[in-house]
């Protein structure tokens, strides 16, 4: 290797080490580059006001929403059935159960089966219950769908059909079709009283939805209406499920489970009395046209008694209504000083951006683009060759 070899590579060994780079302020005086380096800034600085501090309120500390609800339901149907009778029911009969965490249901469709005892009784005819002789029945048999417990023999259920017999209670509950028009269909008048009371911690904000100029005599007459009445903290089940777009006769064959959703949206620098909640209603159970198996929200109790001989006897009632899922959601903000510089300096870290995106049209779209290239990098040797400045080629 030659003297002139080693002293090549030594140059280029300084230089890959060695270099340093400082910032050089290069004026180009072009209507073009010009435009676009202030149209550029406008937007970042549009960006920053316009979104980050009045849209998003940068400028703010937010604290998350703390929530408690109770409900309390007011209303009176009446039923003339065959089984049952002419019958009131009240808020202690179509309440099940009377109190719930952030929820309620209302009875709206029922199918009774009265009287029921303990004893031996044959089942209701189906694939797996019918039978020919007691050989077709287990004994001690059991299946998730059985309503009793198999006794072995096999009993006439009528005069044409013969099925296993079971120990259960008695009549045995017919999977029949619930009654259409619902039995309650008075429940589409009862009314809600929501009340909800929040709290933001980090500021120390409570506040609820029966708000202050709400008073006694208003809250005896007022019903919630978006139009008219948006701040009235009781509202009638009817318009809950059409607010949702549904209609509540329907729905109320079935049952169903409805979202009532309570908005706290709150600027604390504003008056407190600004911060009021926004009401609104969905369905949540699954309604597909296409999809109908077990349709709706249904559950099963018994109401117990004992006749003059000391028997146990209940009456069983399949209830089908409408559950009210009540939740809240909502973010307070309030002027902090850390956050406002922290937004400030973010958005100003990014007006950094504009030289990079002008650079990248000056040296790389613009037609003078070689000439600008040779004015913007300068190169100065100082490893072997003092004081010498070089141009790109």
């Amino acid at each position: 290797m030659t003297p002139a070899q080693d002293n090549s590579r030594c140059v280029s060994i300084c230089q890959l080490f060695f270099d340093y780079s400082t910032p050089k302020i290069l004026v180009i005086r072009s209507k073009k580059v010009g435009a676009i380096n202030r149209i550029t800034q406008a937007l970042v600085i549009a960006y920053i006001i316009g979104y980050v501090c009045v849209w998003e309120k940068g400028y703010q500390d937010t604290d998350s929403i703390l929530s408690s609800v109770t409900t309390k339901v007011k209303g009176i149907a009446v039923t003339n059935t065959f089984d049952l009778g002419l019958r009131i029911w009240d808020v202690a009969d179509y309440i099940i159960p009377p109190q719930e965490e952030s929820s309620f249901f209302v009875l709206t469709n029922l199918i009774v089966t009265q009287n029921q005892t303990q004893k031996h009784c044959a089942e209701i005819p189906s694939v797996a219950s019918i039978c020919s002789s007691d050989k077709n029945c287990k004994a001690g048999f059991r299946g998730p769908r059985s309503k009793g417990v198999r006794t072995g023999r096999c009993v006439n259920f009528n005069h044409t059909v013969k099925t296993c017999e079971v120990l259960a209670w008695c009549p045995l509950e017919r999977d029949d079709e619930p009654p259409n028009p619902p039995m309650l269909a008075d429940a589409e008048n009862f009314t809600v009283l929501v009340k909800n009371n929040i709290r933001f911690p980090k500021f120390n904000f409570k506040k609820r939805n029966i708000l202050p100029q709400i008073n006694s005599s208003y809250l005896k007459h007022c019903v919630f209406n978006r139009s008219t009445d948006p701040e009235c903290p009781i509202f009638r089940l009817k318009d809950m499920v059409e607010e949702a777009e549904e209609d509540f006769q329907t729905m109320a064959v079935h049952g169903g489970v409805m979202e009532v959703q309570i908005r706290w949206d709150c600027d604390l620098d504003m008056p407190g009395s600004w911060c009021v909640p926004r009401y609104n209603f969905r369905r949540l159970d699954n309604k597909d046209p296409t999809n109908t198996v077990s349709p709706g929200y249904n559950f099963r109790f018994a109401k117990y008694y004992k006749e003059g001989d000391n028997e146990e006897t209940r009456t069983l009632i399949k209830g089908y209504g409408i559950r009210f899922d009540i939740m809240v959601f909502g973010q307070a903000g309030k002027f902090y000083i850390v956050s406002t510089l922290l937004n400030i300096g973010a958005g100003l870290a990014l007006l950094g951006l504009v030289t990079v995106v002008c650079d990248l049209i000056v040296l790389t779209f613009m037609t003078k683009r070689n000439h600008y290239r040779e004015q913007k990098y300068s190169y100065v040797d100082d490893c072997f060759d003092s004081g010498r400045i070089n141009r790109p080629p």
